[in-house]
């Protein structure tokens, strides 16, 4: 589980590992390149489709768009698991602001053996999960889904872990990633979270 936390700072990104605090370039916003379903421009970030968890149905990121958006890799037999309750909270104290909150799951770690249909009785009915959940896929790896391979390359951060977090602000940037160990309630995460947000 090594994995830097990142934190957007006003000149970039603040990274902080092994208690080196070092300062890297931000990445820009990514260019609108499609119209999402309700014709607000797509950045091309979210110019991505896949399965919902619940019923594979097709489900285009490019509905978020102009969100500030969450994006986890998840399992169901990890020790972070309990975060599921936090990410259902954060969701639903925070979605009338804007933000959504999209769950991978992922048996990258081994972690997640389960079918989808399993993972999404087990979410729902462990955790009460509401908030979007897209069907099992590889997040690092040969086999990584292009859009987890376009957020580790615009913060140069792989997912080290289960429950990784990487932040996609309202322009389509990916702007900050948080390891496994920062929990959704973290101080700093949440002050990271409502800066995006921006005035309630």
């Amino acid at each position: 589980m090594k994995s830097a936390l990142l934190i957007f700072a006003a000149s970039g990104f603040l990274a902080t590992a092994g208690g080196q605090a070092v300062f890297a370039q931000s990445t820009p916003a990514a260019a609108p390149t499609t119209q999402s379903g309700s014709g607000a421009s797509c950045p091309s970030l979210l110019n991505h489709t896949f399965k919902r968890l619940q019923d594979e149905s097709d489900q285009s990121l490019c509905q978020y768009a102009g969100k500030v958006v969450l994006v986890v890799n998840t399992a169901s037999y990890c020790g972070f698991t309990p975060q599921y309750q936090a990410l259902e909270d954060l969701y639903a104290k925070y979605r009338d602001r804007g933000l959504v909150v999209v769950g991978f799951p992922s048996n990258d770690f081994s972690q997640e053996p389960n079918s989808d249909k399993e993972i999404a009785d087990f979410c729902y009915n462990t955790y009460g999960v509401k908030f979007p959940m897209m069907s099992k896929t590889s997040v690092v790896g040969k086999d990584a889904n292009e859009f987890y391979v376009a957020l580790a390359s615009g913060t140069g951060k792989k997912p080290g872990w289960n429950f990784f977090k990487y932040f996609i602000d309202r322009n389509g940037a990916v702007v900050a990633s948080f390891p496994s160990s920062v929990t959704p309630t973290d101080r700093k995460f949440v002050a990271e979270l409502e800066r995006l947000l921006g005035p309630g």
